[in-house]
């Protein structure tokens, strides 16, 4: 089957599912592109940006802190008080070309610990459920009834609620494509490690399948491929989605909006491993992305967001549970970025939200606005669609170049 370009106006395009990755493509007026990456699973903001300039960091965090800048292992610096994780360095490459923002203690209005609660909340962009996603909304506020498409095409196991919305879409499900999480595996294997005749059997055909010896451990979600690859898929899944999403995204009269998901982030155990494998195919991904963007990069915007942080303290397991505020980024050549923006609101015991967690201090909505008014230069009708009831949320300034 074959799309032209009525095809991609306003609903979804595609969706192709790669393991835990998942891409939806969208239209938007102009030429400025937007894609946004979610982090399904609670992304630890601490241990992608840790706040080593912090006086209680390092005490809060123990055995998960970082070493500082400078020092082996440690992070990479962002102009001193805070650092990047070192398995991000595309990232890190692009805040010392000025394309990536950092935003610290954010947090959508919710305060669900529930990750379907908050996903869906951070999808819709209200605090009641609704069956759209706000990026949808705002898109098909930005332009007649009239121009909307009467249908739109979805290749894979299903579209994000990010994207879902006014737009018709038929779906389908090539064979095959999806395929069952790495850390799924790892747990059914720890449930059936003591079972005398099926702990062997399950062992054995997972490492026929080529899961490595950490894995079988239950130490990390990855596979043979290392820290960047994108788990029994096969190694690279999410930047070859990543890639693919931008080359569509390059093609004249092609999509204009995109949105990626990557798993993973859950992290209640074993953290420090466990993290290395979705970092770094986040890393790599941005990095495909942009290199298949081309000379469409300079108009490019990347917002990468998850549904909550995670808790301040290491649980017993060497992990994190479930938290509030996190850290989001802002990346591409559109961005005026280099600089790590937060009102931060400390680590101090007193500081914390509810003794836990790192307390927010900006809103979600204000960065999605702030993209949506300035960067796809929506009107004020589209935003006020995308987020119902956020008047006293004001659009982030900044963002992107003038």
């Amino acid at each position: 089957m074959r799309a032209g370009r009525r095809g991609f106006l306003l609903g979804l395009s595609a969706a192709v599912a790669l393991g835990g990755a998942r891409l939806a493509l969208a239209d938007a007026p102009g030429e400025r592109r937007l894609v946004v990456v979610l982090l399904r699973g609670a992304l630890d903001g601490l241990a992608a940006v840790p706040a080593y300039g912090d006086p209680h960091h390092a005490a809060l965090r123990g055995p998960l802190a970082l070493p500082e800048p400078g020092q082996e292992g440690g992070a990479l610096d962002l102009g001193g008080r805070f650092g990047l994780h070192p398995r991000l360095r595309t990232l890190h490459a692009l805040y010392c070309a000025n394309e990536a923002l950092v935003v610290h203690a954010v947090a959508g209005p919710y305060r669900s610990r529930s990750h379907f609660e908050a996903q869906d909340a951070l999808e819709s962009g209200a605090e009641r459920p609704r069956s759209s996603g706000w990026l949808n909304r705002a898109l098909a506020a930005a332009r007649p009834a009239a121009a909307a498409p009467a249908a739109a095409l979805a290749v894979g196991t299903g579209v994000p609620l990010l994207l879902r919305g006014p737009a018709a879409v038929h779906s389908y499900a090539p064979q095959g494509l999806a395929q069952p999480e790495a850390d799924l595996l790892a747990r059914l294997l720890a449930l059936h490690a003591r079972d005398p005749l099926l702990g062997r059997a399950v062992a054995e055909g997972l490492r026929d399948r080529g899961f490595n010896a950490a894995v079988l451990a239950g130490t990390e979600a990855a596979t043979g491929g290392g820290a960047g690859g994108a788990g029994p898929r096969g190694p690279g899944a999410f930047a070859a989605l990543a890639a693919a999403a931008g080359r569509l995204l390059a093609a004249a009269g092609g999509p204009r909006v995109a949105a990626l998901e990557l798993g993973g982030w859950d992290t209640h155990a074993a953290q420090a491993a466990r993290l290395l494998q979705p970092l770094g195919a986040l890393d790599d991904g941005i990095a495909a992305l942009r290199e298949a963007l081309g000379e469409h990069w300079r108009r490019t915007a990347v917002l990468v967001i998850t549904e909550f942080g995670r808790t301040v303290r290491a649980n017993g397991t060497l992990g994190t549970d479930h938290g509030t505020a996190g850290v989001a980024f802002v990346l591409g050549g559109a961005v005026a970025g280099g600089a790590v923006r937060t009102t931060w609101p400390g680590l101090a015991e007193s500081q914390l939200f509810q003794g836990r967690d790192l307390a927010p201090t900006t809103d979600l909505r204000a960065i999605a606005k702030g993209l949506l008014r300035d960067h796809l230069r929506l009107p004020e009708r589209a935003l006020a669609q995308a987020f119902p009831g956020s008047e006293a949320v004001a659009p982030m300034r900044g963002l992107v170049r003038a």
